[in-house]
């Protein structure tokens, strides 16, 4: 994992839109994920009495039901300092292990990224 400030436009992009859903679904986490085509998909936290997702997650299964093959970047909106470890492996799975995370506060402001 490291700390970085410079993000690519595309990167800042699905960290807006993660940010965009958190603050529009009032749930602790959003995320954003971008596929091998530059489509995204956006998520909040899912939490219903059979079902519990967190928004990584539920972003990368969205793509996946979507006809992704791959996934070029992931984005996460939080109040924890790092990203669970089941968020990491669902984004690996379809993105590979060099897929970067990146983990922003929910001001916005990236504090790290992973993978890259």
């Amino acid at each position: 994992m490291t700390q970085s400030t410079e993000l690519d436009p595309e990167d800042r992009k699905i960290i807006t839109l993660a940010r965009s859903a958190r603050a529009r679904n009032g749930v602790a986490e959003g995320a954003a994920v971008r596929d091998e085509t530059g489509r995204t998909y956006v998520a909040g936290t899912v939490e219903l009495a059979s079902l519990k997702l967190s928004a990584l997650q539920t972003a990368v299964a969205m793509a996946v039901a979507s006809g992704a093959k791959s996934l070029e970047a992931a984005a996460v909106v939080t109040e924890a300092g790092h990203p669970a470890d089941a968020d990491l492996a669902a984004v690996r799975d379809l993105g590979g292990p060099g897929t970067p995370v990146l983990l922003a506060g929910p001001d916005g402001e990236l504090r790290l990224t992973t993978g890259k």
